[in-house]
């Protein structure tokens, strides 16, 4: 396994400098002039020509190539161009506060989704599974935003469970005050669809003939469900988990943003609006070596969930 990983993670290299390239590029010829956005309309030449010396946009494509490259294999991004503050103190004093509201959603989603499934794909063929189908497929149709509406009106302003918006600097607080409602939401929102797919695994194992054989010998239909037909659906759904989680981050910067919470997601997108490329050019090749680690990850973890599988 280990020799396994190793390849992994040097067949990550060529892939990695690929997106450095996409990256860099792609900004260059469809970003804008962020000098211009910067100094404004009525800017002077002599002041947009200053800036453009400041920020290191004077010099040559490939310099500037060679800057990005060593930014990203050095974790030194610079400052950013709006706020000046370093990019490395951006990243640490918000992700605290992204993860306090992914891991929760994370956590949460997966596990009621699996219940949900497996309690479903158990009454399967019922009048509880063809009305639970219809709620989840009506569910699939309402936009997340009337989902957060609707949710802070309701359970923030009606009922006066939690606060709309807010954030403190206590861990424990956070999560007892501020996350339960944002987190409560995505879970919500992300309960349907999952609980649709992770039926449709459960099924399609329960269609196998090891759970006819295990039927034939007495087992009770609970010990195959949970003994046997989970186990050999959990590929799938870590298959599932593992594609989904660049999607829980990107999903997170609606919440912040929403309901205040001072994440990395609400930073990104401020500084899209201001086109502050070091910020976000950060946060794309970083979630990017994220996903590619969090594929290497799944993989390693299927040998533990299933014996069988062979890593090569």
């Amino acid at each position: 396994m280990f020799s396994y990983i190793l390849r992994r993670i040097w067949q990550m290299i060529p892939t990695l400098l690929g997106v450095i390239l996409l990256i860099f590029f792609l900004f260059k010829l469809f970003g804008g002039d962020p000098v211009e956005i910067m100094a404004g309309l009525k800017a002077s030449p002599e002041r947009i020509a200053s800036l453009r010396a400041q920020l290191g946009l004077d010099k040559s494509v490939w310099e500037q190539l060679w800057v990005f490259v060593q930014q990203v294999f050095t974790f030194n991004w610079g400052k950013s161009w709006t706020t000046n503050e370093a990019i490395s103190d951006i990243f640490a004093t918000r992700l605290p506060a992204t993860l306090t509201i992914m891991i929760p959603i994370l956590l949460f989603g997966v596990v009621l989704a699996i219940g949900a499934g497996l309690a479903v794909a158990y009454v399967r063929g019922s009048l509880t599974d063809r009305v639970i189908m219809i709620v989840t497929t009506v569910a699939l149709s309402v936009s997340f935003l009337v989902y957060i509406i609707v949710g802070q009106y309701l359970f923030g302003f009606v009922l006066g469970w939690f606060p709309v918006q807010g954030w403190s600097n206590s861990v424990w607080t956070n999560l007892t005050t501020y996350a339960p409602l944002p987190v409560f939401l995505a879970v919500l929102v992300s309960l349907a669809p999952e609980t649709r797919l992770y039926r449709s695994f459960f099924l399609d194992e329960i269609g196998q003939d090891y759970v006819r054989t295990a039927r034939a010998k007495g087992v009770t239909e609970n010990t195959i469900l949970l003994k046997h037909v989970l186990r050999n659906a959990m590929i799938p759904i870590l298959t599932n988990v593992a594609t989904g989680l660049p999607g829980v981050f990107i999903g997170s910067f609606l919440i912040e943003v929403f309901f205040s919470i001072p994440g990395l997601g609400r930073e990104i997108l401020v500084a899209v609006n201001r086109s502050d490329y070091p910020v976000i050019q950060a946060a794309t090749v970083y979630l990017s070596a994220l996903t590619m680690l969090i594929n290497l990850i799944t993989d390693v973890l299927y040998k533990f969930v299933d014996p069988r599988v062979t890593l090569k």
